[in-house]
């Protein structure tokens, strides 16, 4: 109770002082009444008003005269001048009430993004010269390695140089199942060791890790705003100085037309006018609801750019999806090998992952991990050919690994025998003949089939697969999820050509993939969405959306909550104009109060507040109002000039 009431205090002692006038004026009768509760009424005043007015006075050297400070300020004073001194304060008093819960939705809102920067470790423990030392992250170098007890956190990017460990990744991509490691692979920073102690070898600076990149996009798409924002923010800049024009009118010119006229009178309601026709509780709540969203999204390991990618997923009803990695599991396994004229299935293993010893591509590596410890062979004058495969010279010999495409566009003839339909088909070819074929097969992700029946619930249209893959494969996996269409066989130029065609239209078109190659079309589309656990850095980077967990049913998720959003914006729009065109028309013929107009401003900011934190509630961890005054003193003092309203008023 104590630190509540110092939190407050210049509420807590207005509000006594407020108390103690109104005793002194209506509960007792002695000389010098009035001096006592008018003197009580402005100390009441000047612990509230006093920063509004400072607020005002800076708002004014800044240029900005009409702003929501200067709108109180008038109306108070005015108050006072005719003697309603109860009411100049409460409207300061509220104005400050509201002010409170303002800032704690937005430390609310801005949560989420604060447990990810909690997320990255201050502390590295590396071993140097034959010692461990402890140092800041951004002192370790790439190539250090570091060691990491269990419930520590993974304080930089790196590859796992233990057998295997289990870490932690919920922070990062929203699931709280246990990531398994093994020795060789990725590690990412923000991870929490589980198990037992490890070692990992540093593969990205303090600045380049995953968890910075995640952070960067978050507070990015902080800045970046919605349509609907950008609309009000400039209709409040035009809005305020009307209804000013407009009391002042409320005030002369009934001076004109009444034959009885009372300043005092005109002079009130117009005082009523100026309270209501603060756009406080619309310019906040808007932004409010739209980082609500964000936040929402990012606790379920979505990335958001900005926020008018939200209203973008709202519209989307075309969706284009790559294949592997995105519905796929993109952890290939090498089924058979067939061999043809003379090589033996060793040879075609060791010629094959000789090509592909520096691969990245899912298929290199299961080639690479089935040669089962072969010694390989010196490539020379080694291409990648884009979207077929690779080409290089062994023991001089002219030697090809890659789809059916490649081969023949060497003149080489395929063998198409017993290509069956759930394949990925690797051929080899040496001095222009087909020397084997590598049946690679890749399981469907275990929620794809639900990911496509969600999204045909949420109105998506039309699903298309593109891929780069056999035409037989695409088609057998489009099938098996009920998809519209598929392209196999596919260059990233193709790629790009079909998700051009579906552009415009009326079409809201998105694309989700995973790949380097999927990079173009990704930036092409509407809404680019992008596999963020095993997807490229190039991918991630274009995106507009990422899925951290890799999960397709997480694109269902997003558009659930960007269609909330909507909603929740549009009510507290439709709401607070409501109230306050309706408040404003009773005050001008005299049918409202101050107390009304309290109500019409720092109670519809306050009712508008709360149903934009419902989109945190909604796909996140609950919470009530009360929060907000629990936690406004998180927020800091440039997180609220960023949130004030009164740069749009």
């Amino acid at each position: 109770m104590i630190s509540f009431l110092k939190k407050y205090r210049e509420v807590a002692i207005a509000s006594v002082f407020l108390i103690a006038a109104l005793i002194a004026r209506h509960a007792f009768t002695f000389a010098g009444q009035e001096y006592v509760f008018i003197s009580l009424f402005v100390i009441s005043y000047l612990f509230v008003g006093g920063p509004v007015w400072m607020k005002a006075y800076r708002s004014i050297k800044k240029g900005t005269l009409f702003s929501e400070f200067f709108l109180m300020g008038i109306a108070t004073v005015g108050a006072f001048a005719l003697g309603e001194y109860a009411e100049g304060v409460a409207v300061m008093l509220f104005y400050m009430i509201g002010e409170y819960a303002q800032h704690g939705a937005v430390t609310k809102a801005r949560h989420s993004i604060q447990k990810l920067i909690e997320q990255q470790p201050d502390i590295a423990t590396v071993e140097r010269n034959g010692a461990t030392i402890m140092v800041h992250p951004g002192q370790v170098e790439v190539g250090d390695i570091l060691q990491v007890r269990p419930g520590e956190k993974v304080p930089l990017d790196g590859e796992l140089l233990t057998d295997k460990a289990s870490f932690n990744t919920a922070a990062l991509t929203g699931e709280s199942k246990p990531v398994n490691r093994t020795s060789g692979e990725e590690v990412w920073a923000g991870s929490i060791n589980q198990e037992r102690l490890v070692r990992i070898r540093v593969t990205s600076g303090f600045e380049d890790t995953k968890l910075s990149h995640i952070l960067e996009m978050v507070q990015e798409a902080a800045q970046r705003k919605a349509p609907t924002q950008r609309f009000m923010t400039k209709f409040a800049k035009v809005y305020t100085p009307i209804v000013v024009w407009l009391a002042v009118a409320v005030t002369f010119v009934p001076y004109l037309f009444v034959e009885q006229y009372v300043f005092q009178e005109w002079f009130y309601k117009a005082l009523v006018f100026l309270v209501v026709s603060c756009p406080c509780g619309l310019v906040i709540s808007i932004p409010l609801g739209y980082f609500g969203g964000i936040g929402a999204a990012s606790r379920n390991g979505i990335l958001l750019k900005g926020s008018d990618y939200l209203d973008q997923l709202r519209k989307m009803n075309i969706l284009f999806m790559d294949k592997t990695g995105t519905l796929t599991e993109g952890t290939f396994e090498v089924q058979t090998v067939t061999t043809h004229n003379g090589l033996s299935e060793a040879e075609v293993i060791a010629y094959a992952a000789s090509l592909e010893q520096h691969s990245t591509h899912p298929i290199g590596k299961a080639i690479l991990s089935f040669k089962n410890g072969q010694e390989l062979f010196e490539v020379e004058q080694q291409q990648e050919i884009s979207g077929k495969g690779l080409k290089g010279f062994i023991k001089q010999k002219e030697v090809l690994v890659g789809n059916a495409e490649l081969l023949k566009e060497y003149g080489v003839k395929v063998n198409q025998d017993n290509q069956s339909e759930p394949y990925t088909f690797v051929h080899l070819a040496v001095d222009g003949e087909h020397t084997g074929t590598i049946r690679i097969f890749d399981k469907i992700k275990e929620d794809s089939e639900q990911a496509i029946q969600e999204l045909r619930e949420r109105g998506i249209k039309r699903m298309v697969m593109l891929s780069g893959d056999n035409p037989d494969v695409v088609s057998f996996v489009a099938n098996e999820l009920g998809l519209d269409e598929a392209h196999g066989g596919l260059l990233p130029d193709e790629k790009y050509s079909l998700v051009e065609q579906a552009l415009g239209k009326g079409n809201t078109v998105g694309f989700i993939g995973d790949g380097v190659n999927d990079a173009p079309v990704i930036t092409l589309a509407d809404v680019g969405i992008a596999m963020g656990g095993i997807g490229s850095d190039a991918t991630v980077d274009t995106a507009d959306v990422v899925i951290q967990t890799d999960q397709p049913s997480k694109v269902a998720k997003a558009i659930d909550i960007s269609r909330f959003t909507h909603k929740v914006v549009w009510q507290n729009i439709g709401f607070a104009l409501g109230i306050k065109v309706l408040v404003m028309g009773l005050a001008a013929i005299g049918l409202a109060s101050m107390w009304e107009a309290i109500f019409a401003d720092v109670g519809v900011a306050l009712i508008a507040i709360a149903n934009a934190i419902r989109v945190q509630n909604t796909f996140s961890e609950g919470g009530s109002i009360l929060d907000l005054f629990r936690k406004s003193d998180e927020v800091s003092e440039p997180e609220l000039a960023a949130a004030s309203c009164c740069d749009a008023c």
